[in-house]
């Protein structure tokens, strides 16, 4: 979350840039201004009262040997009344401190002054392409076709165990989400990645701290008997092993990956955007994390930018990078760049990874802070991304590589295969 001096600071400035973000940020930043001055003057108040209370408490005692008994019990009645003013001070600090805390928790994080303007989709910017689109017979199948021919992916077996955006994959279709997985984490760990395996589910805090709670838009899956979350990506469990840690400057940057299976209600989604695995309610995916200097965090993005570029051009996909505009910039990111793959027979690019700089708005809710060679704490800035999401690749893959002989395996992943083509 912003920091309350950002905002009390820099109110016009937090307005300014939120309103790229389409949010109305006015209402809320004066009411945090006012719940602000309620604490400061109740902690004023306190401070002033206890001061007082000791003093009089030190003549009190000089009164009574003095014989000055009533003096002694007009100071005891300044106290009591000092203590009962102190009270309603303390309800007055705390009430304004939980609302400032509920307020702060509703702000969006800033976007970054290179974040284009624009309210969705349509207005991202391309910012650079790569690879060659294949060009495919007009007879070419979709995935969920290729899927059903080879027996990859059993997509009614999935909807009669749990529902539609479960899927089922089956021999090489099984053998495929191994190889990707695998692929994905080797060449992670070659870029300086330490791998890690996290829980898939964690606690509210883990939630909060992330920016996955307040869940407004109800994409989480809850088990309210523990109170605990499905994971929507291995972000917040990785992302959370540094909540509450104080780190030395010298451990910066902190670099992981992790594998997980992802869970995602996708609630409002329909159509034939969501056919075979464009959209599901689990998935495979590998995410890699940073965490780093605040004036080296912008080079740090470049550099998980440039690392997934490397994995699509890897696989042989062609490929387009979105540097995503205000309206479609999510609510915890201060930049993100968008992958996105082609898929030749639907004709369509499809979303296979978003990294992203928080800069310290995680942080500042996970209190994720760094010692730096002076001493001072700080603020650490977090980042995250997809390398990669597997179900699109998958699709791409699949597509793209049909031939009248089968499907064949880019060279990259064969050694993880153990196939050349499926057939």
């Amino acid at each position: 979350m912003l920091t309350l001096k950002v905002i009390t600071e820099n109110q016009d400035e937090v307005i300014r840039r939120l309103a790229r973000k389409h949010f109305d940020a006015n209402e809320i930043t004066d009411k945090i201004i006012a719940l602000d001055v309620v604490r400061r003057t109740s902690q004023a108040a306190l401070d002033a009262g206890l001061t007082e209370m000791n003093r009089l408490s030190k003549t009190i005692g000089g009164l009574m040997k003095e014989g000055k008994t009533a003096e002694a019990e007009a100071a005891k009645a300044q106290v009591a009344a000092l203590k009962e003013k102190g009270r309603a001070a303390e309800t007055a600090k705390a009430g304004a401190e939980t609302d400032l805390q509920a307020c702060l928790m509703l702000i969006p994080n800033l976007p970054h002054e290179s974040v284009p303007e624009g309210k969705g989709a349509d207005d991202n910017v391309c910012e650079k392409t790569g690879g060659t689109v294949p060009e495919l017979p007009d007879d070419a199948l979709p995935h969920w076709d290729l899927a059903k021919k080879y027996g990859l992916i059993d997509f009614e077996a999935g909807v009669k165990i749990t529902g539609a955006g479960f899927p089922v994959y089956r021999g090489y279709g099984a053998r495929l989400q191994r190889a990707l997985i695998h692929f994905f984490l080797d060449r992670a760990r070659e870029a300086g990645y330490e791998e890690v395996e996290p829980p898939y589910l964690v606690n509210a805090d883990s939630g909060y701290g992330t920016g996955n709670l307040p869940d407004k838009e109800g994409q989480m899956y809850h088990a309210p008997v523990d109170n605990l979350y499905l994971i929507p990506t291995a972000e917040v469990p990785v992302t959370n092993i540094y909540r509450d840690v104080i780190l030395n400057e010298t451990e910066l940057p902190v670099r992981h990956t992790a594998y997980s299976a992802c869970f995602r209600r996708e609630a409002g989604s329909y159509g034939k955007d969501v056919r075979g695995l464009n959209r599901l309610h689990q998935f495979n995916k590998v995410e890699i994390v940073c965490i780093d200097k605040p004036e080296r965090s912008y080079q740090t993005l470049q550099e998980m930018v440039d690392y997934v570029q490397s994995l699509v051009e890897k696989l042989e996909l062609p490929w387009r990078i979105l540097r995503l505009c205000g309206g479609d910039l999510s609510f915890t990111s201060a930049l993100t760049f968008d992958f996105e793959v082609f898929s030749a027979a639907q004709k369509r690019w499809l979303e296979v990874s978003s990294v992203s700089n928080f800069e310290s708005y995680q942080a500042n809710r996970l209190k994720c802070r760094y010692r730096d060679e002076t001493k001072k704490i700080q603020l650490c800035h977090t980042l995250n991304g997809s390398a990669l999401a597997l179900p699109r690749i998958v699709a791409a893959l699949l597509e793209n590589n049909q031939t009248p002989e089968g499907i064949r395996i880019p060279d990259a992943l064969t050694p993880y295969t153990g196939f050349e083509w499926i057939q």
